[in-house]
């Protein structure tokens, strides 16, 4: 009977650290799940923020009397217009080119890719139309496009965030 109650006790021991083994690396596993979606979210939070600064930088740079852009017919379709910056400008539309790829590497929801191709789209469209407009007679058209595109893009990155919808009236800025 020594022998039984010893073997009973080794295996119950033996058990346990089996099943606190598995308890722990299962512990560990989550926890590292968990830090894994938090660096994710602080990437893509990163990339939708340098996304909004190049687009409202290059609508500010389009907007300025002295910007010198000039536009011609897409390849693909020609009753659109693409710009093209000078050495000056250039720089802003890199930085756009390079947010919006950033947008599109990171992003989890074809919601937020949607709305940001559309924003892009209606930035181009203001950049193309300035180099036919003086800064001042620049269609309200346009911006209203702009203004619902990243309205949608804001609406899109909340929802793929789990955030709750936008209250009414602070999305004016």
């Amino acid at each position: 009977m020594n022998v039984v109650s010893a073997s009973i006790t080794a295996a119950v021991a033996l058990l346990g650290v089996v099943l606190g083994g598995w308890l722990s690396i299962r512990n560990q596993d989550r926890l590292w799940q968990r830090d894994h979606a938090r660096q994710w979210r602080d990437i893509r939070l990163a990339a939708y923020k340098d996304f909004v600064a190049a687009y409202r930088q290059y609508v500010a740079f389009a907007q300025e009397p002295t910007a010198n852009i000039t536009a011609v017919r897409f390849p693909h379709s020609p009753e659109k217009l693409t710009p093209f910056f000078d050495q000056v400008g250039r720089p802003y539309k890199e930085r756009l080119e390079t947010a919006a790829t950033a947008v599109r590497l990171v992003s989890e929801s074809l919601d937020t890719l949607r709305a940001a191709r559309d924003v892009v789209r209606s930035v181009r469209e203001i950049a193309a139309s300035r180099a036919t407009h003086s800064e001042a007679a620049l269609p309200a058209e346009l911006f209203q496009r702009l203004f619902s595109a990243q309205h949608a893009f804001l609406l899109a990155v909340r929802k793929e965030f789990g955030l709750a919808v936008m209250p009414v009236g602070t999305d004016e800025a």
